[in-house]
Parts: C-alpha cells; structure tokens; sequence
C-alpha cells in the first residue's frame, strides 16, 4: 500500500504544479493584453495630442505650442517604436494557448487521480500514464513563453484567496440536471 501512496502523492504533486503554472500563464496573459491596452490607449492619446498641436500651429504661432508639439510628437515616436519590437498581444496568445495546453494536462492529472483513488486503473497503468503526462508536459514548457513573479504572485492570490478552481457542492448543483444534484440528497 505504501507504494500506491507513494505514487498517488507523486501525481498530487504533479497535479499542484500544473494548477499553479496554468494559472501563471492566465495572469501573464491578462498582463500582457492590459499592457497592450495601455500602449495603445497612450498612442491614440499622444497621436491626437499631436494632432491638436499641429493643427493650433496654422492659427497660433507661438513658440511654447511649437515646442509642445515637436515634444508631444518625439513621445509618439517613441511609443510607436517600442511597440514595434515588443507586442504584448502576440505574447499574451502564446500565454493563452499555453494555459489552454496546460489545461489539458491538469485535468488528466485529476482524472488519473480519480481512477487511482476509485481503484480503476492498476499502478503499472497509472505510472504508464503519468510518464506520459510528464512527456507531454515537458513539450509544452519547451514551447511556453516565460512568466514571472508578478504573475506567478496573482496565480498564488488567486488560488489560495479567492479558491479559483475550488466549488461547493452547492454551486456545481446549480449547473447540473436535478437529478445529479448532491444537496437535494
């Protein structure tokens, strides 16, 4: 029985760790399309700034508004070339497909828990198929953009705090037919 247990602890730490990364790559993901969001927002803003001074100088022409202008306009600039060797949204996709990927994985880990626990599935099936969730693991960190302690902190908060991933019997009852209900029992 000890080696079952050891086993079973092996695939719950697996398991742990997956949840953690998954919910890594969403927050990165979430950071790097709010990061989007607001290079953007600060190009529209200091482009029509731009604007507005350009055009004031055709009916004012003082040297503080040429001044503001040529400022306000190198400050596009600059906004407009970072954002053209750094893109946010493309690494925010490969943060989501990434998540997606890990999904996977995640719930095939519980899913082997599950069959270890109900005595489903023997040991030799079990280290057969967590080699195999190791395998197709290790293809999707060699494939996966980098995190960082901002996210990795957000994923933390995430779990632990708020419980994502964590649902009462009471909630999961609202989704399913009466008659898989556990609270009416």
């Amino acid at each position: 029985m000890s080696d079952f247990s050891s086993l079973e602890d092996q695939i719950r730490e697996c398991f742990g760790r997956v949840v953690y990364t998954h919910k890594t790559h969403e927050k990165m993901a979430d950071n790097c399309a709010r990061t989007l969001w607001r290079f953007k927002v600060a190009q529209i803003a200091v482009s029509a700034l731009t604007a507005c001074g350009a055009l004031s100088l055709v009916f004012v022409d003082t040297l503080w508004l040429k001044v503001a202008t040529a400022v306000i306009s190198f400050v596009t600039l600059c906004i407009s070339g970072y954002m053209k060797g750094f893109d946010p949204g493309g690494t925010a996709q490969k943060h989501r497909d990434t998540a997606a990927n890990l999904w996977v994985i995640r719930e095939s880990y519980l899913s082997l828990l599950t069959d270890l626990r109900m005595q489903a599935i023997r040991s030799e099936e079990a280290i057969k198929q967590r080699d195999e969730l190791q395998r197709k693991l290790a293809a999707i960190y060699r494939g996966a953009p980098h995190t960082n302690a901002k996210a990795y902190s957000q994923a933390q908060n995430a779990l632990k705090k708020n419980e994502d991933y964590t649902f009462s019997d009471a909630e999961i009852d609202k989704f399913v037919p009466s008659s898989l209900r556990k609270a009416g029992k």
